[in-house]
């Protein structure tokens, strides 16, 4: 019931500002119909376009009507094959997203990191919180490739590089999903990383593997044991979830003679440093050779495409 009040608050205040600038349009026009202003012609045209991408977003939101849509968002990066260069990706991928979230206003936490050897990570869970937030990011989900001169090659070579994304919906409990105690194995073990002499002294890190199914989740940046079991005990529902979609769709495309298999792990999208600069994504073709401000965080238009294409197939 609060998920719902809340998302019926947000859709109510967008509605509003969507009406307040309308308003401001119609006033500008019916002052410029009076008198020649340049400021006030710039200030409209400036207002129109807030006013076409705030519509745009809207009607991108419609699009957003899966069950899930509007949760937040765990997302998991784990760095391919190829040491340093590769984990050096997932952290540059990591910083892509943390751009994305400051950008349009969701909320990013970190619940388990692990380091690279030298430079980037080997992996990184966080939760990206907002509205529909699981409904943008899904997007994301899947295989990005990297290509550049690396900057850890003496001899300065071309490298291709993988990291993987994973993206699910934050559940809290699910009716359909039982989690039995007995089916759980808790270790705690000392968190690693940044954290002071917290970290060092207290087994305040948690790891839950679900036995029947073999998933393991993670949790060590909470400061408490307790916390730390919440979190893990969301990522855990939401894994069980998601695996029991994808074992539903599997079923539908059986059902149906599909010869193509769902794979929700395929590459999605590449990233060219060198020879020339472009980002392309594999599924919609959408592209642009701005690769410094998709590296900033603007994949929207990417997001965009992606959400219009399975609308227009669904």
């Amino acid at each position: 019931m609060g998920r719902e009040v809340k998302s019926c608050e947000y859709k109510l205040e967008k509605i509003n500002n969507l009406k307040a600038h309308i308003e401001n349009c119609e006033a500008s026009i019916e002052l410029l119909g009076e008198l020649e202003d340049d400021g006030l012609f710039e200030e409209l045209c400036s207002t129109l376009e807030v006013l076409e991408r705030e519509i745009e977003g809207a009607k991108l939101e419609t699009l957003l009507s899966g069950k899930y849509d509007n949760y937040n968002a765990i997302l998991t990066l784990h760095a391919g094959a190829g040491g340093t260069e590769a984990q050096d990706w997932a952290d540059m991928l990591y910083r892509m997203y943390c751009m994305y979230a400051e950008k349009n206003g969701f909320k990013i936490k970190v619940l388990d990191v692990l380091d690279g050897e030298e430079a980037g990570i080997k992996s990184i869970t966080f939760l990206l919180s907002g509205e529909y937030a699981y409904g943008y990011l899904k997007a994301e989900k899947g295989v990005h490739r990297l290509v550049r001169i690396s900057p850890f090659d003496a001899n300065a070579r071309r490298h291709t590089s993988f990291a993987s994304l994973e993206v699910m919906p934050e559940i809290d409990d699910a009716p359909d999903i039982v989690i039995r105690p007995e089916d759980l194995k808790v270790d705690t073990y000392r968190a690693s990383g940044a954290g002071g002499q917290h970290v060092n002294k207290t087994e305040s890190a948690i790891r839950i593997t679900h036995i029947p199914s073999g998933i393991i989740v993670v949790c060590q940046t909470e400061r408490s044991q307790i916390q730390n079991r919440e979190t893990a005990m969301k990522m855990l529902y939401s894994k069980l979830v998601e695996k029991q979609e994808l074992e539903e769709m599997e079923k539908l495309a059986s059902i149906r003679g599909d010869v193509k298999k769902i794979e929700w792990g395929s590459q999605i999208r590449s990233y060219v440093f060198c020879p020339y600069t472009m980002v392309k994504d594999h599924r919609t073709n959408f592209e642009t050779s701005d690769v410094q401000a998709v590296m900033n965080g603007d994949i929207q238009d990417f997001i965009n495409e992606y959400l219009k294409r399975t609308s227009v197939k669904g």
